[in-house]
């Protein structure tokens, strides 16, 4: 299949292409090939970005939110009508397999309907007064945004972002990551297609230090969100101290997996395998630590490693591909390095654990046995394995579970109901699945606490993180 994005900057309602300005070579990661240019934003076209963003943020927040919703809602559904073009060009950028691309993009689009919808019902509140005073309050939008996204997920996180900005009033600036410009521009296009207003909505691929320092040492810009790694996410905040900048950082994880010896274990294994290597492991909720119960830990290794096997990884193009290869060409060393450490260092390779002959491939990889001074075991490896040790008691796996400076997602599987009360009160984290994988969902908060940020994108919360709140008093 041929690729086929057409690569441009979206400034002030209008689209931009390369002449005179630096372009980045996207490349394919089956292959390690260069498959298009892309042009990058120069410092004049992100002062253009800014005075657009400034300009049009007035009339947009006065907009009718009936209005701005039906914007939002034409996008989406151009989103759904044109799902097959962008997941095949999110593909070819990513790797991840089509049907995974694909459901990515009505994913996107589910976001921006349940924007246009959840902003009409943004009611603030009236407080008890004495007769003939009136005290209330309420949100408003926060202002021109900026907001940086990974390339793991980099439809469905920029549209949580930007769905919620724009339904809160709030205008954007996005710069996305240079591995996968043209899904993320085709996002922009139905948006300018749905009719937003010049400057609501901008896009500018390039350099991120020169985008992210640009746009945040700007007055303009009211509001940061990123996702992205802890240490980014870290840098990022430093830039927005000096201006009092609101952020929200959704930062990186390394979620446990607490398997109990009441679970049922044969669907348990059918649920967690493929779970752990959708989109190679690239996932920042992706299950990683597996903690297992001793009674079921030989078992539960013999299945993970047979489901494992049948794991067939190639071309996400290919219909029968559930595994494509990793994002860029830094990973595949990045996730061996992990993985000979925890050998070194005594764990079973019970599967994989092996780079790929071509492109930017790694096996699906099993490892037991971990300990706690591998590495793997403290880093998350954001790629195709699965680190697993047995435990003993409640209190153990507990401690365990919660060791670690993250605490983004974490997961368990138990069918004891009083058990599965105490977990999710007792794991350290912004999210907590029990007996599912279904936590990230348009109408549910999705964040993290301890180093894996602060802040929520998703439900109720999401729209209120691009607002401000008001108390307004009358005598």
């Amino acid at each position: 299949m041929t690729y086929q994005a057409d690569l441009k900057l979206f400034i002030d309602g209008a689209w931009r292409s390369g002449e005179g300005r630096d372009v980045h070579t996207v490349v394919n990661p089956v292959t390690g090939s260069g498959i298009a240019d892309v042009p990058y934003a120069t410092a004049a076209d992100l002062d253009e970005a800014l005075a657009a963003s400034e300009r049009a943020w007035p009339e947009w927040r006065a907009m009718d939110v009936e209005k701005r919703g039906s914007i939002l809602r034409k996008a989406a559904k151009l989103l759904r009508e044109r799902a097959e073009a962008i997941g095949a060009i999110l593909t070819q950028e990513q790797g991840k397999p089509i049907a995974e691309a694909k459901a990515e993009v009505l994913g996107s689009a589910q976001l921006f309907d349940w924007y246009a919808e959840d902003a009409k019902r943004d009611y603030g509140r009236t407080l008890v007064r004495p007769a003939g005073q009136l005290s209330r309050v309420i949100r408003q939008p926060v202002g021109p945004v900026a907001t940086f996204t990974p390339w793991n997920f980099p439809i469905y996180l920029l549209a949580k972002k930007v769905a919620a900005a724009l339904a809160a009033g709030c205008t954007v600036i996005s710069r996305p990551p240079h591995e996968t410009p043209g899904c993320t521009t085709e996002l922009f296009r139905a948006l300018a297609d749905a009719g937003i207003p010049a400057g609501v909505a901008q896009l500018v691929h390039g350099e991120a230090d020169l985008v992210s320092r640009t746009l945040i040492a700007s007055r303009t810009i009211r509001k940061v969100s990123f996702t992205g790694s802890t240490a980014v996410g870290k840098h990022l905040m430093k830039l927005c101290a000096d201006s009092m900048t609101r952020v929200t950082m959704e930062l990186g994880g390394h979620a446990p997996v607490l398997i109990f010896d009441d679970c049922d274990l044969e669907k348990t294994l059918d649920m967690v395998v493929p779970q752990k290597f959708r989109n190679a492991g690239q996932v920042c909720v992706s299950p990683t630590r597996f903690y297992v119960q001793e009674s079921i830990y030989e078992p539960f290794l013999e299945g993970f490693a047979a489901r494992t096997a049948k794991v067939t990884v190639g071309d996400g193009l290919a219909a029968e591909t559930r595994m494509g290869p990793l994002a860029n060409a830094r990973r595949p060393d990045a996730v061996g390095a992990l993985v000979d450490d925890a050998r070194a260092k005594g764990a079973r390779v019970l599967a994989g654990g092996e780079r790929g002959d071509q492109g930017f491939f790694f096996q699906p990889t099993l490892l037991a046995d971990v300990t706690n001074e591998a590495k793997i075991m403290n880093e998350e490896p954001f790629g195709p394995v699965a680190v697993t040790r047995a435990f003993s008691t409640f209190d153990e796996v507990i401690a365990e579970a919660n060791r670690l400076p993250f605490g983004l997602a974490a997961f368990a599987f138990t069918e004891n109901g009083r058990r599965a009360n105490l977990l999710g009160d007792a794991l350290e984290s912004g999210m907590v699945g029990i007996n599912t994988f279904a936590i990230s969902v348009a109408d549910a908060p999705f964040g993290g606490v301890k180093d894996s940020g602060f802040g929520s994108e998703g439900g109720k919360e999401g729209l209120e993180s691009y607002q401000v709140v008001k108390a307004i008093h009358q005598a």
